[in-house]
């Protein structure tokens, strides 16, 4: 199974940004789809965009349109979410996760995921 490894959280302050990285142990052949979720405490997990790897297409919650841009290097197997104008409200553990076909934002339709990482926005 592929391995996926979160990197890039941290501390920021309200207004400020944040890239994380999701970095792939392998890739194989076939359709994935590639998101990131978070989750706050006492929160369910959440979809925050997603990214199908071999056309590109984007998606994204509406809650971060516009603040938030997912985008992949297919030569690194890397994932990436730049996260801009960031807001307390963003404060959660940010996961990576994948799935083979087609584009969901459904939480429970990965099956993959990584261990997460912390975003904390201060105000």
């Amino acid at each position: 199974q592929v391995q996926l490894v979160e990197s890039g959280g941290g501390l920021v302050q309200a207004g400020g940004s944040l890239r994380l990285s999701c970095a792939a142990s392998k890739r194989t052949i076939g359709s994935y789809v590639m998101g990131w979720f978070r989750q706050a405490p006492g929160k369910e997990r959440e979809f925050v965009a997603c990214i199908s790897w071999i056309g590109g297409s984007t998606y994204y919650a509406d809650s971060v349109k516009g603040r938030f841009t997912i985008s992949r290097d297919n030569a690194k197997n890397t994932l990436y979410l730049q996260m801009n104008n960031l807001k307390p409200e963003d404060t959660a553990v940010y996961y990576c996760a994948e799935r083979r076909g087609v584009v969901t934002t459904k939480v429970s339709e990965y099956g993959n995921w990584g261990q997460g990482t912390q975003v904390t926005v201060s105000s």
